[in-house]
């Protein structure tokens, strides 16, 4: 489950028209999302509220292995529609699998301007949080620097221990502060960082092969205009005979520490199906339309090829090879897989992921059912996702098990992570995790 910190994030970067998914460190986020889930530990609650669309405020509880705490703010240049718990989209709120749409080129804000003088400033986020009773400090502050540029300065101070104790046990850092410029034109993504802690240096960039698409604006109207005829879009023809229709993205990264005086360098493919949408993926057909009407899309069948993901990473350095493949069975199962691989060692690993969604049964309508709204009320309702369950289970004898779900208001996640071979200990941790927020 996404803390509400993430969540807030995610709004920040969709209403700027930021796409986050077009960095080379999400390239295998898909089969992630099957294969590397986190489970809660212990007992964990949260409550987070939203005074206004610009101001959130967070607060979280573990009362269990160990009682401790944290109280967080953010605050953003931009108005954000930030929903509550009880009402936000559950999908939102989870990692799943998805295949992701093309890749466009980020748009800026619109100009105003006052007196012949430009009025408008650039989107900006901040956010900070404090844990009781370390002391320790997070802090993040994001800001779009021009349309198709964003940086990034995150933060970390711990007071608990000195820096020579934090090395003595073999501790991360006490304190650290990383800088982060990203650029994204929609055919390439580059990133680069550099942290102060170590003075290490990096560079991620991925290329996208195939076309750029279109800007929302030009890309809404297009689909309107091809409802109306009854055309298809570009990334809609059928599948090629004998295989799979998609896109390429290939990247990598390379990074040096001048305090180690050591380097790494990674590199990686994906395979994405294109998707099987009218137009564009995001969007669902208007409500406007009658069902007779001959403008309405005509019904939408099953996909003309599952939606699938497939990636591969190499690291010559450290000799680790890995490969996943995950696609979309069913309208509400996933499931992914990966094999990883040390050419140095010989050590492998094989790991088998799923997901299946949780829906609500349909309900009657008390209005008419010749009602085009209460037509599309009902379908909304009948659709309705109100949790997921994730299984993974690898070579290295753990399994992992987790629900997420709704339950009224509140957000819980529960989990368990095994290890059948261990008689003595075959349940190595079980967690519980409460999470409400309410807006307004």
């Amino acid at each position: 489950m996404h803390p509400f910190a993430s969540y807030v994030l995610r709004s920040y970067y969709k209403t700027t028209g930021w796409n986050e998914d077009n960095l080379y460190a999400n390239l295998t986020r898909s089969s992630n999302a099957l294969l590397d889930f986190s489970v809660p530990r212990g007992l964990h609650f949260s409550i987070s509220k939203s005074p206004n669309s610009l101001f959130k405020t967070t607060y979280s509880m573990n009362a269990l292995p160990s009682l401790n705490g944290s109280v967080g703010y953010i605050f953003t240049s931009c108005n954000l529609d930030v929903k509550g718990s009880g009402d936000v989209r559950f999908k939102d709120m989870v990692d799943r699998f998805k295949v992701f749409d093309q890749p466009r080129k980020p748009e800026g804000k619109e100009e105003e301007w006052l007196a012949g003088e430009r009025s408008d400033t650039r989107d900006y986020l901040l956010y900070g949080r404090i844990y009781v009773p370390t002391g320790r400090l997070d802090a993040l502050y994001s800001t779009r620097i021009t349309p198709t540029l964003q940086g990034m300065v995150a933060a970390i101070s711990d007071p608990r221990a000195p820096i020579s104790y934090e090395k003595l046990k073999g501790h991360g850092p006490a304190s650290n502060i990383m800088f982060s410029l990203q650029q994204d034109t929609g055919k390439w993504c580059t990133e680069y960082t550099w942290s102060a802690e170590d003075g290490m240096f990096g560079v991620r960039s991925l290329y996208n092969f195939g076309k750029v698409g279109p800007s929302t604006e030009s890309m809404q109207n297009e689909g309107e205009k091809a409802r109306r005829l009854g055309l298809k879009r570009v990334d809609e023809e059928e599948a090629m005979e004998g295989g799979l229709k998609g896109r390429i993205s290939i990247g990598g990264e390379f990074y040096f520490s001048a305090k180690e005086k050591s380097a790494g360098v990674s590199t990686g493919i994906r395979f994405t199906t294109v998707p099987d949408a009218t137009p564009p993926s995001f969007q669902a057909p208007s409500s406007s339309s009658s069902p007779s009407s001959p403008a309405s899309p005509t019904p939408r069948g099953p996909p003309s090829q599952p939606p699938t993901t497939i990636t591969a990473l190499f690291n010559p350095m450290l000799g680790h090879i890995s490969g996943a493949y995950a696609a979309h069975v069913s309208r509400d199962l996933s499931l992914a897989s990966r094999f990883d691989f040390n050419v140095y060692s010989y050590e492998s690993e094989w790991s088998v992921g799923a997901e299946w969604w949780q829906r609500r049964g349909k309900v009657q309508p008390a209005f008419s059912p010749t009602d085009d709204e209460a037509q599309l009320s009902l379908s909304e309702l009948a659709d309705e996702v109100q949790g997921v369950v994730k299984a993974k289970v690898s070579t290295t004898t753990d399994i992992a098990l987790l629900w997420e779900g709704r339950l009224r208001n509140i957000l819980v996640s529960l989990g368990v992570v095994s290890n059948l071979s261990s008689r003595s200990k075959p349940i190595k941790s079980i967690g519980l995790e409460l999470s409400y927020f309410s807006s307004g």
